[in-house]
């Protein structure tokens, strides 16, 4: 395991990469972005923020989000994405008890300025 450590900058935006499990197409299919899309709201609502940008790709997808004032956990709305995504889209567990619908990480980057 790596010693990655990740950008947390309260109230900060983000560009986001996220990708499916073994580049799978789960989002080729319509019903597929319509659950992404649902999960995307639900956590939204319950944990505000901003989507600035979004472009959803069979296998993954590219997000840049803003963050509330104060507010620095995008990895806990990730997990939640996932999750709520994960059960509609792959009804089945592995021996782990995980649906392996998503990669377990995804990349960010600081927006920092807007040139980046």
């Amino acid at each position: 395991m790596s010693n990655y450590r990740r950008a947390k900058i309260a109230g900060g935006t983000f560009f986001f990469t996220v990708v499916t499990h073994d580049r799978t197409p789960y989002f080729a299919d319509e019903s597929a972005i319509q659950i992404l899309r649902a999960a995307f709201a639900k956590v939204k609502t319950a944990r505000p923020f901003e989507i600035e940008a979004i472009v959803v790709m069979p296998d993954h997808l590219h997000c840049i989000w803003r963050l509330p004032t104060g507010d620095d956990d995008y990895s806990g709305r990730w997990r939640e994405i996932k999750k709520i995504a994960s059960r509609q889209l792959d009804p089945v567990t592995n021996l782990r008890n995980k649906r392996p619908v998503w990669q377990r990480r995804f990349w960010e980057h600081v927006i920092r300025d807007e040139e980046d």
